[in-house]
């Protein structure tokens, strides 16, 4: 484990993990779901909550959120009852915001996350993050300040995003340091995706964070007052703001003061917290059952065929191709990160021919390689022009001795950005690899006769001076020697042969 991150304090946090549904339309309107309309353009009677308009469930929303209920091993209730949440702000028309309260439709899962260590003397961990609940709810408008836009001295209001269906994944408050925060946050979207519960993509508001924290001293039980951090847009800034938010709360409790329970954002300028409202208790926004929705029947044969319909999840596939492909467990972890990249790997395999070898080879290439070139590029593997194919008939190519892997590696970069025929491209650089035995036979008698005293170590039985020397024949040959053809005449002029 790392080392506590305040030496009085232990920090509990509990995320409020806000996450749009991947619908076609809203939660009870007909009206589409668009990103990157002019304001205003894709909002419907319902939405704006006109006299006489009534609610209809969106069934494609329920389905998800079982889907994301199941994928992280929560139990689904076969009863859940959408409340009226009642509070006034300028972009929710109805005054209230249609959500779920004492009877949300699915509670008790648990997440797995993978912690970074935080320094050199730390190490990485693994631990387990309880859910609370899961509950649907619709999504508010958004109000626009920019002055650009709505003028100086006043703001507008976009209702697009009025009625977007989403969930709410709360956690139960494991966590226990703003990187355990960020390994939570990254995990849950990784596995969203999979699902194909959304896109969860933050930019475009699909993926938000409140943050719950406290403080109390090491070896307590009973919990502190906790304060709330709203409208966190991307991991980091959930990540400095714990953190702030830490340093805030502990010099308040050393100086002997209380912590009252408030609203806070964030403000990454100034690295600090600023309170905003004092917290509202559930008591204040009255909710009471919708009258004109009933409650929500979901059956054990509904909960079964989407359970049947889940695709292979991260931890399914890293426990198969631990087994199957004898992967270590951190490789198998890195490359079931994302979906597209599963594929990805899983498509080499089988362009190589499939079985443990196939897979030591693929994984070798994308760990190293491939996500290199995509960590440069700040790019995922699916909006590349690399195909699965292309990297295998590389992989071939060098493990069929035609180039060596020095030569090869820079090929992946370029694949990565323009696509094309690796065999080609060897060609067309002049990569091939040299096993022609004269021209080898010539590097190393110079490398030999410019190197004697290495040469009369491995003479003499120190075996490591051969590899030197095979980096100097790979030197000469600007990394073109066959490695096997290479080493072979190296020893044969090494006897005097």
């Amino acid at each position: 484990m790392t080392a506590a991150p305040h030496p009085t304090y232990e920090v509990v946090i509990g995320l409020e993990v806000h996450v749009h549904l991947r619908t076609e339309s809203k939660l009870f309107s007909p009206a589409p779901v668009r990103y990157g309309e002019p304001p205003n353009h894709a909002v419907h009677p319902i939405d704006l909550g006109l006299p006489g308009v009534l609610p209809v469930l969106n069934r494609k929303a329920v389905e998800l959120g079982i889907r994301a209920a199941l994928a992280t091993h929560c139990e689904v209730h076969a009863r859940s009852v959408f409340a009226r949440k009642n509070y006034f702000y300028p972009d929710l028309p109805k005054g209230y915001q249609i959500s779920q309260y004492e009877d949300p439709l699915a509670t008790g899962g648990w997440l797995e996350i993978d912690v970074p260590a935080a320094s050199a003397a730390d190490d990485a961990y693994v631990t387990r993050i309880g859910l609370t609940r899961i509950h649907i709810e619709e999504d508010a408008g958004k109000s626009i300040h920019d002055a650009a836009v709505a003028g100086a001295d006043r703001s507008h209001v976009d209702l697009n995003r009025a009625g977007v269906p989403l969930l709410e994944i709360v956690s139960e408050p494991d966590l226990r340091s703003p990187a355990e925060a960020g390994a939570y946050l990254r995990t849950l979207q990784h596995l969203l995706r999979y699902a194909g519960v959304s896109d969860a993509d933050m930019e475009r508001g699909q993926f938000r964070c409140d943050a719950n924290l406290s403080l109390r001293r090491h070896g307590a039980t009973e919990l502190g007052t906790r304060t709330e951090l709203k409208n966190l847009n991307s991991f980091r800034f959930v990540e400095e703001a714990l953190a702030a938010e830490t340093v805030r709360q502990a010099g308040l409790l050393d100086a002997g003061r209380d912590i009252q329970q408030c609203t806070l954002s964030y403000d990454p300028e100034r690295h600090a917290t600023r309170v905003m409202r004092v917290k509202e208790n559930a008591d204040d926004y009255r909710y009471f059952p919708d009258p004109d929705l009933i409650a929500l029947h979901v059956d054990a044969a509904e909960i079964d065929a989407v359970r049947r319909a889940l695709p292979e999840l991260p931890e399914q596939k890293r426990a198969r191709w631990q087994t199957g492909y004898e992967l270590s467990d951190y490789d198998a972890r890195q490359l079931a990160e994302s979906r597209a990249l599963a594929d990805f790997f899983e498509a080499v395999v089988a362009e190589l021919g499939g079985g443990a070898r196939a897979a030591k080879s693929a994984a070798n290439w994308i760990q190293r390689d491939v996500r290199a070139a995509l960590g440069e590029r700040g790019v995922e593997i699916e909006t590349t022009r690399l195909e699965a194919s292309a990297l295998a008939r590389l992989i071939a190519l060098v493990e069929g001795g035609r180039v060596t892997a020095q030569s090869a590696r820079p090929l992946v970069a370029e694949l990565l950005d323009h696509g094309g025929d690796p065999e080609a491209l060897v060609r067309a650089r002049g990569l091939e690899a040299v096993s022609d035995t004269g021209a080898l036979e010539a590097a190393a008698d110079a490398v030999i006769a410019a190197h004697p005293e290495v040469v009369e170590q491995v003479r003499g039985g120190e075996a490591k001076g051969l590899n030197f020397l095979m980096g100097q024949i790979m030197k000469r040959t600007q990394g073109k020697a066959s490695p096997g053809a290479a080493r072979e005449v190296l020893q044969r002029r090494l006897r005097g042969a």
